[in-house]
């Protein structure tokens, strides 16, 4: 059955479809991911565990007789979380201007691409465990170089890392580099243009349209209640009837007290006496390990539970095989230990990430036009499959629209990313 779409609505859709890719600035930063066929990622209720870095553990001297011991391969849930539509009706009257769908589907490939872009700086925003925390406003190449020392000493991948600035804190890190003396190269560059440039301390920087803003915290005289709360890596679990299920090591649930007001998700924080480890060598970096509050499990005010990112994962105590591999911190909290906010005050979050911890997953849908309306379909270069659908009333004579994108984002590793927030306390 021919879908009966006239020349012009053909070549519009041909249009939209070309610059949408252009469109997704935060989505061409980070890796993408295909689940596989559209039939098994049905079966696979559309998620699959991927597969996290394995760090090793090594052993002095020659004979490594009682060293050898289980592999534990850590892996991560990443699914089809997003279905995004641009809907609408045009009356009989508004289809007498042709030029009138055209506008909308440029209107609505800009909004949904804008939303995909969202989806993936939110989940960086929100669950980037590595926090800069600067008490002046952006001023330029000392900001990036904080980010770069945040993520070098904790053995974090150098290449490819990337970090979105809001408009006004970019704008501030081009002011700085303007009023250099000499007017040439990146000076000159960022005097006309207010652009910073592509490389700065090792990243990739763009100046971003969208934008988070972090509350401050509020929630006073929090400390830990309970001592020893560490967390030991798990790659599978196995019920009474031998069926074994991943486990995601990304996120622990550790007891808080909270004297005044409450904890709430975003709020970043460290905790006295828990340094931060080098992932490869598991030196102590000298510098508190910075953390994110992933959800309010029970309580966020009095004594309670959240969740948080990255797990406190020690290695001390007579540690496990899995907790020598993945060690992430020196030290853990004592009972009664402070909890120290870093988010004082409210601002724009500026999330920074390495490229291959961020992906986006390509969804799909089946749309049949024999079930009564007229579709048509494409994948971008990029890989994202757009749908655009009409059905007409014959009641009013009026015809709905849809565009409509399906797709994912998963945050492989929350150590890889962060935020930067300024001017704060």
């Amino acid at each position: 059955m021919a879908n009966g779409f006239n020349k012009s609505e053909i070549v519009m859709f041909d249009d939209v479809l070309s610059a949408f890719d252009d469109q997704l600035v935060i989505a061409k930063a980070c890796e993408k991911y295909s689940l596989g066929s559209d039939q098994s990622v049905e079966r696979m209720g559309d998620r699959v565990w991927r597969p996290q870095p394995h760090h090793a553990v090594t052993y002095a001297g020659m004979d490594q007789t009682s060293n050898f011991g289980d592999i534990t391969q850590l892996s991560v849930p990443v699914g089809l979380g997003y279905h995004r539509s641009a809907p609408g009706t045009m009356s009989s009257k508004n289809l007498r201007d042709p030029s009138q769908l055209t506008r909308y589907g440029q209107a609505a490939s800009m909004k949904l691409s804008s939303d995909i872009n969202n989806a993936l700086f939110t989940v960086a925003a929100l669950q980037g465990s590595i926090v800069s925390k600067r008490t002046v406003a952006a001023t330029g190449f000392d900001d990036v170089a904080q980010i770069d020392a945040l993520m070098t000493e904790i053995g974090a991948p150098v290449e490819n890392r990337r970090a979105f600035y809001s408009p006004r804190d970019y704008n501030n890190m081009a002011s700085n580099l303007a009023q250099r003396q000499t007017l040439q190269g990146k000076t000159q560059t960022a005097y006309e243009n207010a652009l910073v440039g592509d490389n700065v301390a090792g990243f990739q920087l763009f100046k971003n349209d969208l934008s988070y803003r972090l509350a401050a915290a509020t929630a006073t005289g929090v400390t830990i209640t309970l001592a020893n709360q560490r967390y030991v890596p798990v790659s599978i679990t196995t019920d009474a009837s031998g069926n074994t299920a991943n486990i995601d090591n990304r996120y622990q649930t550790i007891g808080i007290t909270v004297t005044g007001s409450t904890v709430k998700v975003g709020d970043a924080f460290t905790i006295a006496g828990v340094n931060s480890a080098h992932h490869i060598t598991k030196q102590d970096t000298g510098q508190l390990k910075t953390f994110r509050v992933v959800s309010i499990v029970t309580g966020a005010g009095g004594t309670g539970t959240i969740q948080i990112t990255p797990p406190i994962i020690s290695a001390d105590s007579s540690p496990t095989r899995a907790e020598l591999q993945y060690q992430n911190v020196v030290g853990v909290p004592a009972a009664g230990a402070v909890v120290t906010f870093l988010n004082t005050v409210t601002a724009a979050v500026n999330p920074f990430f390495v490229k291959d911890a961020l992906e986006l997953i390509p969804g799909s849908f089946a749309v049949d036009p024999e079930d009564g309306w007229q579709v048509l379909r494409a994948t971008t270069d990029f890989g994202i499959g757009i749908t655009y659908a009409r059905q007409g009333n014959i009641n009013d004579l009026s015809v709905k629209y849809r565009w409509d994108v399906d797709f994912g984002v998963g945050l492989l590793n929350t150590e890889m990313a962060g935020i930067q927030m300024f001017s704060q306390t």
